[in-house]
């Protein structure tokens, strides 16, 4: 990837592909580039022999049947048939094989260092654990799809209301589960995500709203050991009077609620005390190139100041797996990182599928055949940091440093499960375009391309697209993410918040009863 540093961009034959390492044996067209056209590499040249569309695989040269296709000088799967030098490289020509590989274990393990004084700081709500917020909302959870509405309801009546000046808004958290679901694994994981939502750094005070007879019970959320129970209230339908009445009861709640917050205010923090989800949706080919790369820059400077960067999307790191076990920083951790893939696989097994189900339809438009290649462009995300550790979903994240957590690839569930561990901010890259948002944490949209930052600009924060164009450096746009994420962290909007997206699912992993 190093050498797109300092690459001016311009159609020639020589600007037309970008080769990612030295091994590889394709290229990723840079624009568009139609058959006939002359490619050079380096000190080599050949003809397309027929139209590349941008982001897609050109042969370097010729790749027998069987033989590895090789990008980021990884293995991403045999040649279907022969492929001669010139000839686009996609799900016509290039399968897909799941790899074994020789993990390379930890000897030993590496300290979490003391991040340093006197370091980059943002300005924040300090809660009473020693969290810090990034926003100060008002939450009305439901317990259950039974409860939604209503939820929705309490939520919308205050829309145009004035509220106080520290008080970002009330948002409601409406859900399709709570109820008919088997008890175990699957209902544990969701009163870990709720609780994890209700008792979020970025929460000022909650309801948690239930119709009063479903299987999760708004008790399991109340008591003197809830997370920051003093300012959380738990109300049902059925003892409130229906949904009136308990709309007319919880606008009476939360008006106390936001006078019992009325002197919370920002103060000036250090950058550790942030909690960075890292998620990537919509990706194309130039996710690996640009905007992922970008932020694994600014995650290694989060964790070089002691904030937490973490990684999620556990079917998006199968096939660059190996590559995160070499950098846990012990065996117990290495352990655990394989251990979700490995449960990850039995989980898609029970239905038929495969991790290679992953990359969409818009993936493969954008130029990515199949998992392996999409892997290893998302796992560049994380940087180069040691992983101090690996967490299941909805998990508390409290380790510093560079975190991994067992999520779905689908956006809006693994972007529930990073908040719910306690993520106060999201940086998401994107190449074919994504609008998600969440209601109580800020999402930091980050193009992937020019077109799409451009196409999407009300949805765009950054445009990392400006590295393939050669207009500035991984780093340059890694520092920019880091810096900008301050910002954000502070008060500044991001365009998700400004358009109003509030995307919220929890993962359902078990069967309706």
């Amino acid at each position: 990837m190093s050498e797109l540093v300092g690459i001016h961009f311009a159609p020639t034959a020589d600007k037309l592909v970008i080769r990612l390492h030295a091994t590889d044996n394709i290229a990723v067209a840079r624009v568009s580039i139609s058959a006939g056209s002359t490619v050079r590499v380096g000190d080599e040249e050949f003809v397309a022999k027929e139209n590349i569309p941008s982001g897609h695989k050109i042969a370097l040269r010729p790749i027998a049947t069987g033989e590895q296709v090789i990008r980021y000088g990884q293995r991403i799967g045999p040649a279907r048939r022969a492929i001669a030098v010139g000839e686009r490289v996609h799900t016509h020509n290039l399968g897909y094989e799941e790899l074994e590989f020789a993990y390379e274990y930890p000897e030993g393990d590496t300290p979490i260092p003391t991040p340093p004084a006197g370091g980059p700081t943002f300005w924040g709500y300090v809660r009473e654990d020693g969290r810090v917020g990034t926003r100060n909302y008002v939450a009305v959870v439901a317990a259950s799809n039974c409860a939604a509405h209503t939820a929705e309801l309490i939520a919308e009546s205050f829309r145009n209301e004035e509220l106080p000046a520290n008080i970002d808004g009330v948002v409601a958290f409406p859900h399709g589960e709570g109820c008919a679901m088997s008890i175990g694994p699957d209902t544990i994981q969701l009163q870990r995500t709720l609780a994890g939502v209700l008792g979020h750094p970025n929460v000022a005070a909650a309801i948690i709203l239930g119709l009063g007879c479903e299987t999760n019970q708004i008790s399991h959320y109340l008591g003197d050991s809830a997370p920051r129970s003093s300012r959380l209230i738990g109300m049902t339908l059925q003892e409130s009077g229906g949904t009136t009445g308990a709309l007319e009861t919880a606008r009476q709640h939360i008006r106390k609620l936001m006078a019992e917050c009325a002197g919370e205010k920002r103060t000036e923090v250090p950058a550790s005390k942030l909690i960075v989800g890292l998620n990537c949706g919509g990706s194309d080919s130039f996710s690996g190139i640009t905007a992922n790369p970008a932020l694994g820059v600014a995650s290694d400077m989060l964790a070089a100041v002691g904030a937490a960067a973490v990684l999620a999307e556990t079917t998006e790191i199968f096939g660059a797996e190996h590559l995160l076990v070499r950098r846990a920083r012990n065996r117990d951790v290495a352990e655990k990182l394989l251990g979700f893939v490995k449960s990850y696989k039995v989980y898609l097994n029970r239905f038929g599928g495969s991790f290679d189900d992953n990359p969409s339809p818009g993936n493969k438009e954008g130029g990515l055949t199949n998992i392996l290649e999409k892997s290893l462009g998302a796992a560049a995300k994380a940087g180069t940091s040691p992983l101090n550790d690996a967490v299941d979903y909805a998990a508390p994240i409290v380790e510093p440093g560079f975190n991994f957590m067992n999520t779905p690839g689908y956006d809006p569930v693994s972007l529930t499960g990073l908040v719910a561990g306690g993520c106060n901010i999201i940086a998401f890259t994107t190449g074919r375009g994504s609008a998600i948002g969440f209601p109580t944490v800020p999402v930091l949209k980050i193009s992937t391309n020019t077109s799409t930052g451009r196409r999407m600009k009300d949805n765009m924060d950054i445009n990392a697209g400006v590295i393939a164009d050669g207009e500035a450096t991984i780093e340059q746009v890694g520092r920019d993410i880091f810096e900008t994420l301050l910002r954000v962290a502070s008060g500044e909007k991001t365009k998700a918040e400004i358009l109003g997206h509030r995307e919220f699912v929890p993962w359902r992993i078990g069967p309706v009863m």
